[in-house]
Parts: structure tokens; sequence; C-alpha cells
């Protein structure tokens, strides 16, 4: 029997085949069973905060998933975004709605071969998570990025302690400059669920 989709099956996902597996199936029931019974705002203060620290577009939306930091984006005046995800079936959700100029499928673990565009700022809200994409990963996303590019990336609190985020950011020194950690919840007070208290680091930093 497959089981229906869930938090802990996704902290849980090791391959990315797994990871593509889940997100077809979550795909057409991820804002009503997952972003509002939990009461998702990860994606909205990802937006809030690239936009103070004086993020503009072109942006890519990295992990885009079913289009909520994009629509996040939007409703703050961001007009020019494009999508990317590793999952083909949540970018399909994401299309209807009309907010990403262009979509793109890839793995951001390899180096991302269909964008041959340099963007002005990056976002990524819930890809850096348990099960999902690790530090080394960051690099592949500065290949993308224009010259003082400004970039927003949510990451699991726990994930950041646990995989090296710190040590990453130490190596990539002589590439970003700017670097700051912004403490959010990743669920709201009407989350129904038990990861109510979850945290996120959202890192924010420039391409030098």
């Amino acid at each position: 029997m497959i089981k229906k989709p869930n938090l802990n099956l996704a902290y849980a996902l090791r391959t990315v085949q797994d990871n593509r597996n889940l997100y077809a199936a979550w795909a057409k029931d991820y804002e009503t069973e997952f972003a509002h019974q939990m009461d998702y705002v990860l994606p909205q203060k990802v937006a809030e905060i690239f936009v103070e620290i004086g993020g503009v577009g072109p942006v890519l939306d990295v992990g885009a998933g079913t289009g909520l930091a994009g629509e996040a984006l939007l409703k703050l005046g961001i007009e020019s975004i494009d999508a990317l995800d590793l999952s083909g079936a949540m970018l399909e959700v994401a299309s209807n709605k009309k907010i990403y100029k262009n979509l793109f499928t890839e793995d951001i673990t390899q180096p991302i071969k269909t964008i041959n565009y340099l963007y002005q700022g990056i976002i990524s809200s819930g890809t850096f998570t348990h099960g999902h994409v690790g530090p080394d990963a960051i690099e592949n996303l500065l290949a993308v990025a224009q010259e003082g590019a400004c970039i927003a990336l949510s990451v699991n609190r726990d994930h950041w302690f646990k995989n090296g985020f710190s040590i990453k950011f130490q190596e990539l020194d002589d590439k970003i400059e700017r670097l700051l950690l912004h403490e959010v919840s990743i669920y709201g007070n009407n989350s129904k669920a038990d990861h109510r208290n979850d945290l996120a680091i959202v890192v924010t930093f420039k391409k030098v």
C-alpha cells in the first residue's frame, strides 16, 4: 500500500527519485493538505526578507513547488520571476497560477544546465531541509546569479547545524558578502500538527 504523502515522509527522503515520486503524488493536494493545514508561513517570510534586503527581479525561485513564494513575491511588487524545481508535477500546478515567466525542472545538487541567464535575485523556501538538499548546492545557485545579486535561502534550523551550512558559508567567503542569518518560524499559530515550533534560518547574502 502506498503511503499518503506527508511532512514526515518528505523529511525521510534520501534520493532524487524518491523526491520526484513523493512530490508527483502530493502536487495536486499539497496546498490544501499541507500548506493550509500546517499554516505554512515560511514562503511569505522568505519573500518579505528578500525584499527587505533590497532584492529585485528578475528572480529565480528555487524549489518553487506550487508557487507559494512566487505568489508572495508578486504581492510585494516583484513581477519578473522564474521557477525551478525538481518536480515537474509541482511546477505544473505552479504554471496554472501564471506567476512565472519560465519554469525549469532541475536537480540543484548538480550544475544547472537549462538556464543560460544570470538573475538579479534568488530565493528558496523549504528546499534546504531534511531529506532534501545539502549546502554544496549553494555553489550551483551562485553560478546563475549576477554580480551583486541578492539571495535569500531558508534552511531548516536542525538541518543547518547537522549538515555543516556554517562551514560551507565560510568556504564561500570570497564569493559572497553581507551574510546575515534570520531565524523564523516555519509554521504559523494555526498549524494543526506537531511541527508547530519548527524553525528555519533564512540566510541572506549578495554575490560578489
